[in-house]
């Protein structure tokens, strides 16, 4: 009751942003619906950035203690092995998705946009021009743990941990009183999550209200063939991950949808997959997802397996190359998909790092970069369905993984009474 109260909150909170952001749009002036913007959005600001606080202590937490529990290099080796199996079919899924779905319905084919947000592009292209083989390394390697954790770059935190966590594991008894203590640490982060989720209603209702606010829903009817071409993309992209999910579940899929839905709809609202990581954590392990498997998958996925993101990516590139009359062969187009694949992978955690190597992707292929500027209005609209997507295919994953390595309880069971069973 308490979890579905949240999820009606949390909708109750969308639908009133919308309702205000559109009255301030429509009656108020420029000055005062910048104002209004600028200001509400802090509600959203506050609530990601409480999120956030969290993140760091919770990934090295569960993750050292997921692996020294494991046991074994051995182990660890095998999980790896079969979750970048999952993280990288579901990104070459997901970009096949958009690919196809881009050229089937031509969205940018004879479309006049005059539409463009400068301010934007420069952010973008700024992020872009550090977008190298060397800036890729420096992603994932980390030079100091502090600076992982203060930065909240989830990739190098994993490195790290996944040292730690071996080295830790290898120790044998002498080792047992640190996992104990981070072990500790772990439930009194997720015991904040609870504390810090009851304020997602007024998050969810600043980020609603400030974009409303700012591009109206008229923006939506200026792109319907642009968004409408996006929409169905994820939803065939839906289905494929529902079907998969349907295969290694079977009817305790819906079960999973249903657990998921909470952590879905504040991705949605918030544009942030990352604002909901630990309450992911939570509910998978209560879904029935082995809690040592949860904590080592989860922080990988949400480096290696963005879904929604993915198929994006090239939905969006090759609709610039349309915008702008340039043809592009299949062999051409199938190239940009395997850039796509690799580069993807080394900006996780980047602010609008689909937008990043959508940019560094279109200046490979001699595509303007400029053509940023004609999707940035609608942007944060796609956005909304990618973290929501990001969600839903990093919980497939941890559950598709659970099942494979025979860790997943045949059904759902209160977290804390599970953790006293396996202990």
């Amino acid at each position: 009751m308490k979890n579905n109260f949240l999820t009606y909150s949390i909708l109750g909170a969308m639908l009133l942003g919308v309702a205000v952001g559109y009255f301030i749009h429509s009656t108020g002036q420029q000055e005062y619906i910048s104002t209004y913007s600028d200001n509400i959005k802090l509600l959203a600001t506050i609530f990601i950035r409480l999120v956030q606080m969290i993140i760091a202590p919770l990934v090295f937490t569960t993750l050292v203690v997921g692996i020294a529990k494991l046991g074994d290099v051995k182990a660890v080796s095998r999980l790896g092995g079969k979750s970048m199996l999952w993280f990288f079919s579901a990104s070459l899924v997901s970009l096949l998705i958009g690919l196809l779905m881009v050229n089937y319905f031509e969205p940018g084919v004879g479309m006049n946009l005059s539409a463009s947000d400068a301010s934007g592009v420069a952010d973008v292209t700024g992020k872009t021009q550090s977008f190298s083989l060397q800036n890729f390394v420096e992603h994932i390697v980390p030079k100091s743990v502090f600076e992982a954790m203060a930065t909240n770059e989830i990739l190098q935190l994993v490195v790290f941990s996944i040292f730690f966590g071996i080295a830790l594991s290898g120790m044998g008894q002498h080792g047992y009183p640190l996992i104990k203590a981070l072990d500790v640490v772990a439930h009194v982060t997720l015991k904040m999550v609870g504390f810090i989720m009851m304020s997602a209603p007024l998050g969810v209702f600043g980020a609603i209200s400030a974009v409303i606010a700012t591009r109206g829903l008229d923006i939506l009817l200026t792109y319907a063939r642009y968004f409408g071409a996006f929409i169905a993309g994820i939803g065939v992209l839906w289905v494929v991950l529902m079907g998969v999910g349907y295969l290694m579940l079977g009817k305790r899929l819906w079960e999973l949808l249903r657990s998921l839905f909470g952590s879905m709809v504040i991705a949605f609202s918030t544009t942030s997959s990352e604002a909901v990581f630990p309450k992911l954590t939570e509910e998978l392990k209560r879904f029935g997802c082995n809690d040592r498997i949860v904590s080592f998958i989860l922080p990988l996925g949400y480096s290696f397996n963005l879904d929604g993101s993915m198929m994006y990516m090239t939905f969006a590139s090759i609709f610039i190359a349309q915008v702008y009359g340039i043809e592009l062969d299949l062999g051409t187009q199938l190239t940009m998909l395997l850039v796509l694949m690799l580069s993807s992978k080394g900006v996780a955690g980047v602010p609008r790092a689909s937008l990043v190597v959508v940019a560094a992707t279109c200046g490979m292929f001699n595509i303007p970069v400029e053509g940023i500027a004609l999707i940035l209005p609608i942007d944060h609209f796609c956005d909304m369905f990618r973290s929501a997507t990001n969600v839903l295919g990093n919980g497939l994953a941890t559950t598709a993984v659970s099942k494979w390595e025979g860790e997943l309880s045949t059904e759902n069971a209160p977290v804390k009474e599970r953790e006293l069973v396996e202990s």
